[in-house]
Formats: C-alpha cells, sequence, structure tokens
C-alpha cells in the first residue's frame, strides 16, 4: 500500500519514528517538512489530501501539534475523510465505520508508542461497508 505522509514542525520527530517502524514495509509518498523551522500545517495537509483523491496514495498521515488542525485543513478537500485518532478504538472505527483516508495525530497530544499503535491499527481495520456505506456516502 502506497501511504502519503507530511507533517508540520511540530511532527518531524514522530513522523520519523513512524517512518522508520509501521510504515516500513510500505511505500511513501513523504511530502515534508523535514526541519523544526515553523511551517503552516495547511500547506501540508492539502498535498496529502490531493495525493490520496487522485489515487497517487491510498491512505495519507499528517502528524501537528493536535491532529485537529491537519484534520480540519485535510477534510476541506473534496473526497477527504480525515480522522484525528489519539489512541486505537477511535483509529479502528475510523476505518470500519466512516473509511477514513486520512489519519491525523498530535505529536503533542500522544507519545511514540502510541503513534505506533493508532497508525498499525487504522493502517489494518478494513472498511466495514454495509450500513455504513449511505452514512459514508452522505459525507460526500
Amino acid at each position: 500500500m502506497k501511504v502519503a505522509i507530511g507533517c508540520d514542525h511540530t511532527g518531524v520527530t514522530m513522523k520519523r519514528a513512524l517512518l522508520e517502524s509501521v510504515l516500513s514495509d510500505h511505500l511513501i509518498l513523504d511530502v515534508g517538512t523535514d526541519s523544526e523551522k515553523p511551517v503552516d500545517y495547511p500547506d501540508f495537509a492539502k498535498k496529502v489530501a490531493a495525493a490520496v483523491t487522485s489515487g497517487e496514495a491510498e491512505k495519507g498521515i499528517l502528524i501537528c501539534g493536535t491532529g485537529i488542525g491537519m484534520a480540519m485543513a485535510a477534510g476541506k478537500v473534496p473526497g477527504i475523510r480525515a480522522a484525528s485518532c489519539s489512541e486505537p478504538y477511535s483509529a479502528e472505527l475510523s476505518r470500519r465505520h466512516n473509511d477514513a483516508n486520512i489519519l491525523c495525530l498530535g505529536a503533542r497530544v500522544i507519545g511514540t508508542g502510541m503513534a505506533k499503535k493508532v497508525t498499525e491499527t487504522w493502517l489494518t481495520c478494513p472498511f466495514d461497508g454495509g450500513r455504513h456505506t449511505p452514512r459514508v456516502e452522505k459525507i460526500g
């Protein structure tokens, strides 16, 4: 699976940790940033969202301080269902019930260990479809 990943300056360390662990077996499209020099998170949300909606990547991961700003910015792009998750249960249900195609993480909210668990859960959970399909269609 090809995964697009992006972050702002607060997410650089977490992004590196994910790339070296749970994402090491995936094809990666890294849209940046790679520096702790302050940048604007919406720029990276837009790049990852564009990669997902164009089909260049199957899923996306975004990291900022809380995950909330990235989710808001990515969610403005038609076809994106971004979910800010801080524990595995929400990550699982964002996939199973909402067919989330972008995971947003907060580097100031959860530690790297939890981010790895959340990411692994999110990447491996399928969309359940069925009764959830009409609801997801209404989001679009």
